[in-house]
């Protein structure tokens, strides 16, 4: 590292030129890049993915994986569907829907007569409508369908009552459109909290590198992004990795370089030795950081879905820029900029921060104690993550009020349902259809079925089932496979579509190959690790608590959204049901990566102190004094960027930045403040082992403390 350093130093101008020309041309081509990435999503090989995209090929991309639009009527007092008026009426409503939406799949009470169509008491009633897709969008949705629909359905009645557009994509319209700020909001929201705290920790113009060290990271890495475009498809989920991970990192690599830089500076070295030796201690704990960020986003690759694997793929060049960016340019900047910078120079860093020293000594003191403590903590919140169960956005969550939420809730009260906005779709024969509708009506928990007439292609046809509850609910979920086997009781070709055999097929086809994900992240963390910290017991320690400080993220998912103990009080959304499938695999890839870099940080100091002084305990009170600052300041901004991101309307964002938001606040304080240092103390000696066969293995020198009586200290 340090003659690397050297020579960044020595060519500073063409690694300042480097950076600059790959930065503008990163801007230059943000938006190409982000228009080049693949939209497509599939889970090839299961049943309910391949069946959707049968049925879109058959039907002129209508259906399949798409959620319909649902006009709902709550007919008046003493009016039923059976009066012709009535009929007539409804009529009207699926021909106003097939004019708004030419090539559209529409089904309703007026064109089929079937009752499923219809509640008990005869007086609410619905139409289904799947539009062609929107090429532009993806996973075959199409909101401007939402919005011609709507305007369409404006003033119309039936028997005098107004009809409401409901569906999903109504809903969430309704949730975009209530009250809270845009994405350029909560970003400067977030930009401007990360400088607060920057000017902090500085309490000088410093406070503006770190920040200022992410622009060329995050471009740089849409810049690379838009090359692998060109090779493999990338998912669009990795702009907002590119966003999210790449502020994080960058300001965290930056931050935890020139807060050693100060620190040399403070204790007489001067001019370039000061980034020379800040290189070669904190350079050399980014290295290992980043590397492991990259791991947990790279991991993905081994789970069976080409989206998933595009954002491994894809999201892992993100730390790795971090990094490169933090190894070269920071350095130069540093070299130019960095003392005129620390001006006025308000806070030194010659002595640890005399606050988390005596926090360490007290947990030190007390080692027993504050492992207890943290352990039932996160115990807790564990045993709450096992009663986590991924699922489909509950259709309830999606919007407070309108005329979406407000057809959503007749359904419900009617006993028609809101399954009305998840049906199920079955390809079956032409011929089979209707005897494949009486079979499925026929299941527990459905609300009705039919095929109708106008729905067929070739020699196939399509019925639809309506279950009562949606696909949010266990109830529902576990209706997937006594669906599919009453529709193979009348036509043993049937295949079962639609959203809620799909999601089923995709957590399936995720979660199963999850422990082989874990495994491997485990495995390669531990290796990189054990190189860092030459020791066995502290990477294992790490890779442990890691998974754990996860598990607890997805505990406070279950209990603030699943269970709703505080959606409705801090959100006012009722408790999910269940958490969107995707969600609790992108809090593992996110935190995983993240809350390590805390540990390498303050791992890293300790072993450098232990090193210079053989005494445990004085390692953890030297190492937490001079990173607990730190680390709860990096992890503060990041903390700030997801309560902001939390205050958005959508639904599913304010579950995702809940989870990062508590897990990362869990790890820098429950698990890095508190747990590690008490554990560390505990294992004493033992922390820092390496036997000279794993050594040699790795590469790098033996461990071997001295057997004697209690170190001192």
């Amino acid at each position: 590292m340090e003659t690397f350093t050297r020579w960044i130093l020595a060519h500073r101008r063409l690694v300042a030129g480097f950076w600059i020309l790959l930065t503008v041309a990163g801007i230059a081509t943000a938006s190409s890049a982000t228009k080049a990435m693949d939209q497509k999503f599939s889970v090839p090989g299961k049943e309910g993915w391949e069946t959707n995209k049968a049925i879109a090929h058959l039907y002129h991309g209508t259906g399949g994986n798409a959620a319909p639009l649902v006009p709902v009527v709550s007919l008046p007092a003493e009016t039923t569907v059976t009066d012709p008026a009535v009929r007539r009426d409804l009529a009207g409503v699926e021909r106003k829907v097939t004019a708004a939406l030419p090539g559209s799949r529409v089904a309703g009470y007026a064109s089929t007569g079937d009752r499923a169509f219809v509640s008990a008491d005869g007086r609410t009633t619905f139409v289904i409508a799947y539009p062609t897709p929107d090429p532009d969008q993806p996973f075959g949705d199409n909101p401007k369908a939402e919005k011609k629909l709507h305007a369409a359905l404006v003033g119309a009645t039936v028997a005098g009552s107004p009809v409401r557009l409901s569906g999903l994509d109504a809903l969430t319209a309704q949730s975009s459109a209530s009250n809270g700020p845009g994405v350029l909001v909560e970003a400067l929201v977030g930009g401007l909290g990360a400088l607060l705290v920057l000017a902090f920790v500085f309490g000088s113009l410093l406070a503006f590198v770190p920040i200022l060290m992410a622009v060329p990271a995050i471009m740089t890495s849409f810049l690379t992004v838009y090359g692998l475009t060109t090779i493999t498809g990338v998912s669009p989920i990795v702009q907002f990795l590119i966003a999210l991970i790449g502020l994080g990192v960058a300001i965290d690599y930056s931050l935890l370089v020139v807060v050693r830089w100060r620190e040399e500076l403070a204790h007489g070295r001067g001019g370039d030795e000061a980034i020379i030796t800040a290189m070669s201690t904190a350079g050399r704990a980014v290295v290992f950081s980043g590397t492991t960020v990259a791991v947990g986003l790279l991991a993905l690759i081994v789970l069976p879905l080409p989206f998933l694997r595009s954002v491994g793929i894809g999201g892992m060049v993100i730390p790795l820029l971090s990094v490169a960016v933090s190894l070269s340019l920071l350095p130069v900047i540093l070299h130019s900029w960095g003392p005129k910078l620390d001006w006025p120079h308000r806070r030194t860093d010659d002595k640890a921060s005399t606050r988390w020293t005596r926090w360490a000594e007290a947990v030190v003191k007390r080692r027993w104690a504050a492992a207890a403590l943290a352990l039932v903590v996160l115990g807790l919140l564990v045993g709450a993550a096992s009663k986590l169960q991924p699922g489909v956005s509950n259709p309830d969550t999606l919007a407070k009020g309108g005329a979406a939420k407000t057809g959503l809730l007749a359904l419900e009260r009617s006993g028609i349902g809101s399954g009305a906005l998840l049906p199920h779709e079955i390809l079956t024969s032409r011929g089979k259809a209707a005897a494949v509708a009486a079979a499925v009506a026929k299941v527990g928990g459905i609300h009705g079925a039919v095929a109708p007439d106008a729905w067929r292609a070739g020699g196939t046809a399509v019925a639809i089932a309506f279950p009562v509850k949606d696909g949010s609910r266990k109830a529902a979920r576990d209706l997937v496979v006594p669906v599919r086997e009453a529709a193979r009781s009348a036509d043993p070709q049937a295949r079962l579509g639609g959203e809620v055999a799909q999601n089923r097929d995709f957590i399936k086809a995720v979660y199963g190959s999850f422990p082989l994900m874990i495994a491997l992240i485990a495995i390669i963390t531990f290796i990189l690790l054990a190189r860092a910290f030459r020791s066995l017991l502290l990477p294992a320690k790490a890779v442990l608590l890691n998974v754990i400080s996860v598990a607890a993220a997805w505990g406070v998912l279950q209990l603030v959204w699943q269970s709703g103990h505080g959606s409705d009080e801090i959100f006012g959304i009722a408790a999910t049901g269940s958490i969107t499938a995707w969600i609790p695999l992108m809090v593992f890839a996110f935190l995983f990566g993240l809350s390590m870099d805390y540990e390498v940080f303050i791992l890293a100091r300790m072993r450098e102190e232990y090193d210079a002084t053989g005494d445990t305990d004085l390692a953890v009170v030297r190492g937490i004094g001079r990173t607990g600052r730190l680390v709860t300041s990096a992890a503060l901004i990041l903390f700030m960027a997801f309560i902001s991101m939390a205050s958005g309307p959508e639904t599913d964002i304010k579950v995702l930045a809940t989870g990062l938001a508590a897990g990362i606040l869990l790890d820098a304080t429950v698990i890095r403040a508190l747990l590690v240092p008490a554990v560390v103390s505990l294992f004493g000696r033992w922390n820092w082992v390496l036997p000279a066969g794993p050594a040699k293995l790795l590469r790098v020198e033996p461990s071997l403390p001295p057997r004697t009586a209690p170190e001192p200290g």
